[in-house]
C-alpha cells in the first residue's frame, strides 16, 4: 500500500512512449515517492499537454520528471504553475524550438516521414526504423530493444500524429531555465545522439539549482536501457533537501 506522506512523483513520458517507460525503475521511485504517469491524450500542442496534466495531476504539489517529450512537456508546467513543483527531473530532452531555416525544415521532413510510415504500415513498422539510433549500439541485441518496439506499437498513429505536430510548435523553454528555482536534475545517455550530452551541460550551466548527470553505455532511452544508474539518480533527486517554491 502506498504510503500517503510520500511525495507524489509525476513522470511525464516521450515520444510513442508510456508508462513502460518508466517501469524499470519504478520499484525504486515507488519506495520514496509516490509515482503517477499521466494520461495520454490527443492534443497537438505542448501548452495543452501541460495544462492536461495539471488538471488530472493527483496532488497539488510533486515532484516532475519528464523524458524526451516529457521534459518539455515538464518545462511548460513550470513555466504555467510553477508553484506547483516542488522538484525537477529533465531526462535525454531539450528547450528549443524548431530551428529556422534548412535545419528546420529537414527535421520537419523527418517528423513527417515517420508520421506517414505509421500511417501507411502501422506503428510497429515506424518504430522499426526510428527506435535503432534511440539505443546504445550494444543494446539492440538486447530484450530492452523488443521492450522498446513492444511499447512503440501500442501508440495509435493518431497519437503519435499530434505528438510529433506538438513538437514542430515547440515553444522556446531555453529561456525559462535560468528562473527556475526548483532543484532540478539533469541527465542523458552519454551516447544519446538525439539529445546528446552537450546539450545538457548547457542546459545544467543555465539552471540555478541543478545537478548534472551522464550515464554511460547508454542512448536515448536512458530509463530503460540503463534503470539501475537512472533510478539511483531520481532517488538522489527526491531526497535532496531544497526549499518548496513559494511563488
Amino acid at each position: 500500500m502506498t504510503d500517503p506522506s510520500l511525495p507524489c512523483l509525476v513522470l511525464v513520458p516521450g515520444l510513442a512512449c508510456d508508462a513502460a517507460v518508466w517501469q524499470p525503475v519504478w520499484p525504486q521511485l515507488a519506495a520514496h515517492s509516490r509515482p503517477w504517469v499521466p494520461p495520454a491524450g490527443l492534443q497537438a500542442r505542448i501548452g495543452e499537454m501541460a495544462q492536461a496534466l495539471l488538471d488530472a495531476a493527483p496532488a497539488a504539489q510533486f515532484a516532475l520528471a519528464g523524458h524526451s517529450l516529457g521534459g518539455r512537456i515538464a518545462l511548460e508546467v513550470v513555466r504555467r504553475a510553477p508553484h506547483r513543483v516542488l522538484r525537477l527531473a529533465l531526462l535525454d530532452t531539450g528547450g528549443h524550438p524548431l530551428p529556422e531555416g534548412a535545419a528546420g525544415q529537414a527535421e520537419a521532413q523527418q517528423r513527417q516521414a515517420l508520421v506517414a510510415l505509421a500511417q501507411r504500415q502501422g506503428m510497429r513498422a515506424m518504430a522499426r526504423q526510428w527506435a535503432p539510433p534511440m539505443l546504445h549500439p550494444a543494446h539492440l541485441a538486447l530484450p530492452v530493444f523488443e521492450d522498446v518496439l513492444a511499447m512503440v506499437a501500442r501508440q495509435t498513429p493518431e497519437r503519435f500524429q499530434a505528438q510529433q505536430q506538438a513538437l514542430l510548435a515547440r515553444p522556446d523553454a531555453w529561456s525559462l531555465l535560468p528562473g527556475i528555482q526548483q532543484h532540478t536534475l539533469v541527465l542523458c545517455g552519454e551516447q544519446d545522439t538525439w539529445a546528446p550530452p552537450e546539450r545538457h551541460r548547457q542546459m545544467a550551466a543555465q539552471l540555478p539549482h541543478s545537478h548534472l548527470v551522464l550515464v554511460p553505455d547508454c542512448g536515448h532511452m536512458s530509463p530503460m536501457e540503463q534503470p539501475q544508474a537512472v533510478a539511483a539518480a531520481l532517488v538522489q533527486w527526491l531526497q535532496h533537501p531544497h526549499p518548496t517554491p513559494t511563488r
